[in-house]
C-alpha cells in the first residue's frame, strides 16, 4: 500500500487565497506558469481523509500545498476556486492500448486519466518493421502527445527482437540470452518492467524457464512483470498467478485484468483474495489491477484452439480438420455463454453479437468464426460475475486499470474512471472517495515505481483533476461506447491543463522513463 503522508508533511506554509474564480493565463512560457487552486478538498493520494487546503502550482510540479485562509498572499498566474470540489492526482491507468504518435487520448482524460501504461499483453510499441522501441520512444519525445505514457518491455516483440520463432517451446541457451540482452537494454532505455500475453501468440508457446530467465533481468532494475496470465477460466486461475509469482521472482508480480472467467460468486471472490494473501504473506509483492464491467474486450483468436492459430497454416486447417474446429468452437462457445454472449466491435459486424452477425449471413455461428479465422475481429465477451468482480475490485491490492484503448468499442475505454466514481463511490458507497484515489493514483505510482506522481504533495509532478464527484458520469454503453464521461471540470498534466470545458485544450504529455 502508498505510504501515507501526514497532513503536516503535505502542508508547507500559510496562505490568503484571492482573486477571481479563474484569471486566464497570460501567455508565457509554460516553467513561468503558476496556477493556484483555492478552497479545494484535496484527496491526495494516500488514502487519509480529504481536507480543505490551497495548491499551487508552478511550472510542472507542485509548488506548495497550503491551509485555506487570509494571512499571507500568493500571486499565481491563475487561480481556480475550488469552492470544495475535490482536487486529487491525475488517474493512473494500470493496463492501456493506443499509440500516442497516432490516437487521441482525449476520451482517457475526459475521465481524469493522466497517465497510460503501454506495451501490454507482450505487444511493445515499434514503428514499421523495427522491433527494438528505441526509435518509437525518440519519436514520442519529439512528438506533442496529449497523455503521460509510461512504457513496459513486450515479451512477444523482444522474443521476436531476439530471433525466436513464434512457435518455439523451448528456446535454447543462444536464445535465451539474445532475450535477456533485449530486455536490458529495453529496461536501461526506461521500460518500468516487462509485460506478458501468454493466451496469445507468441506468449501462449512460451514455458516457465524462459519467463524465469527475464524475471532476473527485471529485478535487477526493480521493474515489475505484468502479466495476462496463461488461463483466467475459474478452474485454472491459481495455478496461472502461481506461474506468475514463480516466474517473475525475484521480480514483482503483478495480475493484469483481475478476473475469473466462469467463476461466480462472493465466497469465490474471497477465495481469490485469500490465495492471493497467502502469498503476500510469504513476502512477495503481489499486485493487481482490475476495470468495472463484467465483459472483456479482446480478439476473437481466444476463441481458436493452439493448433489453429498463427503461424500456423490456416488453410490447410480448415482443409484436415474443419469438422474438429468447428466442434471445437461450439464447445467453447457453449462454455463462454453462447453466440449472444459475444458483442463484436470490428467491421463489418461492429456492435452485434455473433448470434445476430450469423443470422445476417444465414449461417451456424462456428461457421461464421471459421470463415473470420483467428484474426479476423474482436469483440466483448460477457464471462464475469458482477458480485465476483465487485468484491475483487475493491480489495486494497488491486488498483485499476480501463485495459481500453482510443477507437475501441467497449464503454471502459471511455467510461472507467467515471462509473467508479459514480457508481462505487457516490451510489453504492462500496469505496470512499479517497481509497477510490488511492486506488487510481498512489497505489499504480508505487507498483510502477513512480516517484514523482500519484500524490499531490510539494515538489510532485502537476499531474492534477478537478471534480465535483456528485456530477461525475459515465456516459458510454456497449451501444455508444465512444461517448466521453462528464463532471471533471479541469485535468492538468505536467502543470498545464489539458482537458477543461468538455475538451481537450493542450498537448503536455511526455515519454516517462524509469529511473
Amino acid at each position: 500500500m502508498a505510504q501515507r503522508l501526514t497532513r503536516r508533511q503535505l502542508i508547507g506554509g500559510a496562505m490568503a487565497a484571492g482573486g477571481l474564480a479563474s484569471l486566464p493565463v497570460r501567455t508565457m512560457a509554460a516553467a513561468d506558469r503558476t496556477t493556484l487552486f483555492r478552497d479545494v478538498l484535496l484527496v491526495d493520494g494516500t488514502g487519509a481523509p480529504g481536507w480543505l487546503a490551497n495548491v499551487l502550482v508552478a511550472g510542472d510540479r507542485i509548488a506548495r500545498v497550503l491551509p485555506p485562509g487570509g494571512r499571507n498572499a500568493v500571486s499565481a498566474t491563475r487561480v481556480v476556486a475550488g469552492e470544495g470540489r475535490v482536487l486529487a492526482p491525475g488517474f493512473i491507468d494500470m493496463h492501456s492500448h493506443g499509440d500516442p504518435l497516432h490516437d487521441s487520448y482525449e476520451g482517457f482524460l475526459a475521465m481524469g486519466v493522466t497517465t497510460v501504461t503501454l506495451g501490454q499483453d507482450g505487444e511493445g510499441p515499434r514503428i514499421g518493421k523495427d522491433l527494438d522501441p528505441k526509435s518509437w520512444m525518440d519519436a514520442v519525445d519529439r512528438a506533442r502527445i496529449d497523455i503521460n505514457v509510461a512504457l513496459l518491455a513486450g515479451h512477444g516483440t523482444l522474443r521476436r527482437a531476439a530471433g525466436v520463432a513464434d512457435t518455439v517451446h523451448h528456446v535454447d541457451a543462444a536464445g535465451l540470452a539474445r532475450m535477456a540482452a533485449q530486455l536490458d537494454r529495453e529496461l536501461r532505455l526506461g521500460a518500468y518492467g516487462i509485460s506478458y500475453g501468454l493466451e496469445y501468440v507468441p506468449g501462449i508457446y512460451s514455458e516457465t524457464p524462459e519467463l524465469s530467465n527475464l524475471g532476473k533481468v527485471v529485478a535487477r532494475y526493480g521493474g515489475v512483470c505484468m502479466s495476462h496470465m496463461r488461463s483466467e477460466n475459474d478452474d485454472e486461475i491459481e495455478a496461472s498467478i502461481n506461474e506468475l509469482v514463480t516466474s517473475s521472482l525475484p521480480a514483482r508480480p503483478h495480475v493484469s485484468h483481475l478476473k475469473s472467467v466462469f467463476g461466480k460468486g462472493e465466497k469465490r471472490a474471497h477465495e481469490l483474495l485469500d490465495f492471493m494473501a497467502a502469498i503476500r504473506a510469504r513476502g512477495v509483492d503481489l499486485t493487481a489491477d482490475e476495470y468495472p464491467y463484467e465483459a472483456g474486450y479482446t480478439g476473437i483468436a481466444i476463441l481458436f484452439p493452439k493448433w489453429a492459430l498463427p503461424p500456423t497454416d490456416y488453410a490447410g486447417v480448415l482443409a484436415q480438420r474443419r469438422q474438429e474446429l468447428r466442434d471445437y468452437l461450439i464447445a467453447r462457445m457453449t462454455r463462454r455463454g453462447g453466440p449472444e454472449a459475444l458483442l463484436i466491435g470490428t467491421k463489418p459486424y461492429a456492435g452485434k453479437t455473433l448470434a445476430q452477425a450469423a443470422r445476417q449471413e444465414g449461417m451456424h455461428y462456428a461457421d461464421l468464426l471459421i470463415k473470420l479465422g483467428p484474426e479476423g475481429g474482436s469483440g466483448a465477451h460477457f464471462t464475469m460475475d458482477k458480485a465476483l468482480q465487485d468484491t475483487l475490485i475493491v480489495d486494497p491490492h488491486v488498483s485499476f486499470s480501463t485495459d481500453g484503448g482510443p477507437g475501441m468499442r467497449h464503454p471502459r475505454a471511455t467510461g472507467t474512471y467515471a462509473k467508479l466514481i459514480e457508481e462505487y463511490v457516490v451510489r453504492d458507497k462500496k469505496l470512499t472517495l479517497e481509497e477510490m484515489v488511492r486506488k487510481a493514483t498512489g497505489f499504480p505510482a508505487q507498483t510502477l515505481r513512480l516517484p514523482d506522481r500519484g500524490l499531490v504533495r510539494a515538489g510532485a509532478k502537476a499531474d492534477l483533476v478537478l471534480f465535483d464527484p456528485k456530477r461525475v458520469k459515465a456516459r458510454s454503453t456497449y451501444v455508444d461506447p465512444f461517448a466521453i464521461a462528464e463532471g471533471f471540470d479541469l485535468v492538468m498534466v505536467n502543470g498545464q491543463p489539458a482537458f477543461e470545458g468538455g475538451k481537450r485544450v493542450g498537448y503536455s504529455g511526455k515519454l516517462l522513463r524509469a529511473r
